[in-house]
């Protein structure tokens, strides 16, 4: 995939996850996927996209930086989001919070085969905490 093809591929995926298209995201992620080292598949990819979205309802990926270098891909997403209970860990109950991912992806035959994430988690607790 050239630079331009991969970025859309990209986009096109997020936008898959914000329209909840979970029958479409085969399109973009193999069904051996690997999350942080572990083989997750596609169905346990799903099932954990599925379970971001009930325990954070009005959960949105928004695309704050985007690098392509084939086969990878390189972005931080921003979220602004009311989870209910708890998020990491955190009592969030209810209450907006904003956060950041730096996500790294590699891609193989157009669909992404490894993702490695990093989630500003510290950034959760300390606005929970000041309110």
């Amino acid at each position: 995939m050239d630079i331009a093809s991969l970025k859309a591929a990209y986009q096109g995926y997020i936008a898959c996850l914000n329209r909840q298209d979970w029958l479409a995201l085969g399109d973009f992620v193999d069904e051996d996927v690997r999350y942080n080292g572990e083989r997750v598949g596609l169905d346990g990819y799903r099932r954990m996209l599925e379970e971001d979205f009930r325990r954070i309802p009005d959960l949105r990926f928004v695309i704050d930086l985007l690098i392509a270098e084939p086969p990878r891909i390189a972005a931080r997403l921003c979220f602004d989001c009311t989870p209910a209970g708890e998020l990491f860990d955190v009592p969030v109950n209810g209450r907006r919070v904003r956060f950041t991912e730096n996500v790294f992806y590699t891609f193989e035959a157009g669909r992404i085969v490894a993702v490695q994430s990093v989630i500003d988690k510290a950034t959760v607790a300390a606005q929970v905490l000041m309110t």
